[in-house]
């Protein structure tokens, strides 16, 4: 896991261990926050939501 995927070139956001991050793009965002609200109910995790704006 992780080969070929090269240096970052910068940092976007720090992820302490133990949370996972998902991003989702190409949907709306009803849709989106339907599949995460699905997925999080199948896993014994709490999640959170949070819209980012790209400029």
């Amino acid at each position: 896991m992780g080969s070929g995927k090269g240096s970052p070139e910068y940092w976007v956001a720090v992820v302490k261990p133990g949370r996972i991050l998902y991003e989702m793009g190409g949907v709306t965002e009803n849709i989106a926050r339907r599949a995460i609200s699905i997925a999080a109910s199948k896993m014994p995790i709490q999640n959170h939501s949070q819209r980012v704006h790209k400029e």
